[in-house]
């Protein structure tokens, strides 16, 4: 598998958001929430718990790391 390119700048406010957007939309989230704080409030399911992020920076993590398991999933039923 080939590296990851290294990001030039840090993830803004508004990329996270975008990402957030995408992976509840996509059913891939239940629920992402930025708090007043800064913080993501993350909840994966409806009954279940709520992850606080720390910034943009983790819901872009988040994403990067949701999408890597869905196509190594795929590549495994090929």
């Amino acid at each position: 598998m080939l590296p990851l390119p290294t990001r030039s700048s840090t993830p803004t406010v508004a990329e996270a958001g975008a990402w957030a957007d995408v992976l509840v939309r996509r059913r891939l989230l239940h629920a992402a929430v930025l708090s007043p704080t800064g913080q993501w409030l993350i909840q994966n399911e409806a009954d279940g718990p709520v992850r606080v992020l720390a910034g943009p920076a983790d819901v872009v993590d988040l994403a990067a790391a949701i999408q890597l398991r869905i196509r190594s999933t795929r590549l495994d039923t090929r």
